[in-house]
């Protein structure tokens, strides 16, 4: 899509949390729906409209992947639980190619199928946007342990002298692949932007320190997998839409203008108005309200959260820079905390701005 399209939303002042989980949740038969692709389908446009918004975000479930990855290497373990053994066989990636047929589980087939019903019913009204954890943060979930692997590779270990990088990176490469035959499925179904959620390309994972002094860690890990990402979707001319909430040094936050996403979702801990000088205005920032602590009037009451709106909104136009009030990550639904959520989700959408 034409970028002008996301500028413009900006530009005219645009609000939006991705929350339709809570518009889930409102249904007390949920469970099923996510399996339905056409009650899904129907759940995402109302989640649009009740945020004023085209852009049909989907449900963010960041497990899926993994579960999808694992059908296809014939694991039948817990999801929560397994990882790749020390010294893996290589030939898992033979056995991912061969099975790259498998049908999808019942949940990824339905958010499939319900963004083709989107893109088909939608036309003109809604845009859907499709979604997937991203390569760092699904090779993360694969190992036991990636901080001791990562910080090795960033020492300048390779995989033909160190077992436990040979493991990260065969982790790497399934973790890639898998993101990108959902992503192009998702795309062929006719999701005009795709949402790459990578919480775990952090500071927590890769050391600034190394990064400092010329490890070019974070270029291989992240950067050069998420490329692969956006050459797929530039080919099927999708837009990409990036997400890291983790905790970020500003050099990685600057790093991302390589991935050129249209629109760059940052989490509370990040100041957006300073982020800005680090970015190009083709990029439109979005964010950051500390929604997950929207359940609690303890920790975050509505005055804070109009106090929050208030200051980014008025920054935001202070230093110029293209930019959509939303939430920190998913707006998750919280048993018994609903009307809670929901009355701050009001404050940010309908707060004045200063």
């Amino acid at each position: 899509m034409d970028r002008t399209f996301y500028l413009d939303l900006a530009a005219a002042g645009a609000r939006l949390p991705i929350g339709a989980d809570l518009i889930l949740k409102q249904h007390p038969d949920h469970g099923v729906i996510l399996n339905d692709a056409a009650r899904l389908a129907t759940v995402l446009m109302e989640a649009a409209d009740a945020y004023h918004t085209p852009l049909a975000f989907p449900i963010m479930d960041l497990t899926l992947e993994k579960c999808a990855l694992m059908e296809m290497l014939g694991v039948t373990d817990d999801a929560g639980t397994w990882h790749l053994p020390p010294r893996p066989d290589p030939v898992l990636l033979e056995r991912f190619q061969a099975n790259l047929s498998h049908p999808w589980p019942r949940r990824m087939q339905a958010n499939i199928q319900a963004l083709r019903i989107l893109a088909d019913q939608g036309v003109g009204r809604y845009f859907p946007i499709g979604m997937s954890i991203g390569p760092v943060s699904l090779m993360s979930k694969l190992l036991v342990d990636p901080i001791t692997p990562l910080f090795l590779a960033g020492s300048g270990l390779t995989a033909a002298e160190d077992e436990d990088v040979a493991t990260l990176d065969l982790a790497a490469e399934l973790a890639i692949r898998m993101v990108l035959r959902y992503v192009e499925a998702q795309a062929q179904a006719g999701a005009a932007a795709i949402f790459i959620a990578e919480p775990a390309a952090n500071r927590c994972y890769f050391s600034p320190r190394q990064m400092e002094a010329g490890s070019n860690v974070w270029e291989h890990y992240v950067l050069a997998a998420n490329r692969r990402v956006l050459d797929l979707l530039q080919r099927r001319g999708v837009d990409l839409f990036f997400h890291c909430c983790g905790d970020l040094t500003d050099a990685m936050v600057a790093s991302f203008r390589a991935l050129d996403p249209a629109l760059l979702s940052l989490g509370s801990s990040r100041c957006l108005w300073h982020d800005a000088a680090l970015l190009p205005r083709s990029i439109v920032l979005y964010g950051n309200l500390p929604t997950k602590l929207f359940y609690s009037d303890e920790s975050m009451p509505a005055a804070r959260v109009a106090q929050w709106t208030n200051e980014l909104t008025r920054r935001m136009t202070q230093v110029g820079h293209p930019f959509i009030l939303g939430s920190e990550c998913d707006v998750l639904s919280v048993a018994g905390r609903e009307a809670t959520i929901r009355r701050k989700l009001d404050v940010m959408l309908t707060h004045p701005s200063a």
